[in-house]
């Protein structure tokens, strides 16, 4: 499938189900609390990617740009509603691989969204794969180097997960993914034996990183890094600092399904995030309130390839290096660190229930979790419990219980 189809193949379901189409920064919240797709994009976004069948992303406007160029709304540069001098403007952009629409709320929105937006590209050029001119191609090119402010935050955060998850969220596994053809779109089921030759070089307690200098090394020839697990929560909390810097206090950022917000509407309403249905994305597993939080979702629905009528996604457990088969087929992290929520989402996914129940408990003062098993239950944390509407049965995870 060219570009061209892969981008409008499902144009319609895409277009429901994943622009970020915000009604104007002062309208109030929906009194209707159905689960419909109108009620959730009319209060906020979609948390989640949708796919076509060969799992391709389809995010945001499909008549956006190919090229990176953005599109502003209707919206931009009106004044909001009950307010005489608060103006909202939004912005389609295309970056990442992915669809994003960015909306600020304030007195100096157009500024906040321009800023977004070069911001947003600034990022993406300093940290995609597949571009040789950026700095983790460099760094992998090279076997090392120094990285900028931006890449010493994100290998620290890296490495701080890939500790703190036992090694489930792990930065070296580019090889693996570059084997199996994700980052390509070539797909192909690997060979055994040449999988476990690759899955030897993927080990993040092999990358030596000095804080001081920034500077980055790996142990062992033909190790190389990506971002990408952590990339659009770091993009999603920089877009929040530039809206705070240009004094918006009401944003949305929606990064292909990665969604954060600053503040509330400016009503004093939440904005009302919709999770998509793994098995359906014309369809929301619920609805969550928030605030001042971003709410990531990782599912094998993002990315994945058919072959001998087996699927194979995206989300690789680096112990095996096979796609994660842990009986979870979506997990949402919510947190006020967009880069954490980003990486822990993966990193549940691939624990399994029981297990990410443990970390949370024993993490809960930093993020909630919601997970979807196969069974189609739904697992929340007690802390967003009452700020959440589901359309399955629902467990609540306390912090007491073993």
């Amino acid at each position: 499938m060219n570009y061209w189809k892969s981008r409008w193949a499902g144009a319609a379901i895409a277009w429901l189900a994943l622009t970020c189409i915000m009604t104007a920064c002062g309208t109030s919240s929906a009194a209707n609390e159905s689960l419909t797709s109108a009620m959730a994009e009319e209060n906020g976004a979609v948390s989640g990617t949708a796919s076509d069948a060969t799992g391709n992303k389809l995010s945001g406007d499909p008549a956006a740009s190919s090229s990176g160029d953005s599109q502003s709304d209707s919206e931009n540069s009106q004044t909001a509603a009950g307010s005489s001098d608060l103006t909202s403007a939004s912005r389609d952009i295309f970056a990442m691989d992915t669809y994003m629409t960015v909306k600020a709320c304030g007195a100096n929105a157009d500024q906040a969204v321009d800023d977004a937006e070069n911001e947003i590209n600034r990022l993406d050029k300093l940290l995609s794969t597949g571009s040789d001119t950026s700095e983790v191609s460099d760094i992998n090119r090279n076997g090392g180097g120094s990285l900028s402010s931006d890449g010493q935050y994100l290998m620290k955060t890296s490495l701080a997960l890939y500790r703190s998850t036992n090694g489930l969220f792990d930065v070296s596994i580019y090889p693996v993914m570059e084997l199996w053809g994700f980052p390509t779109k070539e797909y192909k089921v690997p060979d055994a034996d040449e999988l476990a030759a690759t899955l030897k070089l993927v080990d993040a307690s092999k990358i030596a990183y000095d804080e001081t200098t920034g500077k980055v090394s790996f142990a062992q020839k033909g190790m190389e890094i990506d971002f990408g697990g952590i990339a659009k929560g770091y993009t999603s909390s920089r877009v929040m600092e530039i809206f705070r810097k240009d004094g918006v206090t009401s944003g949305l950022a929606n990064l292909g399904g990665n969604v954060q917000a600053l503040g509330t509407k400016p009503d004093g309403s939440n904005w009302r995030i919709a999770i998509r249905d793994p098995d359906d994305e014309s369809k929301y597993l619920g609805v969550l309130s928030i605030a001042d939080r971003a709410v990531i979702t990782s599912g094998g629905y993002e990315r994945y390839f058919k072959k001998d009528g087996k699927t194979y996604h995206h989300i690789i457990d680096p112990r095996t290096g096979y796609p994660a088969e842990s009986g979870i087929k979506s997990a949402t992290v919510v947190s006020s660190d967009g880069t954490m929520a980003d990486g822990l989402s993966t990193s549940l996914f691939i624990m399994g229930v029981d297990t990410a129940e443990k970390y949370w408990r024993a993490h809960s003062d930093e993020f909630d979790m919601i997970l979807m098993d196969d069974d189609n239950q739904l697992y929340v944390t007690e802390e967003i419990a009452d700020d959440f509407t589901g359309n399955y049965d629902v467990t609540v995870v306390k912090k007491g219980d073993s």
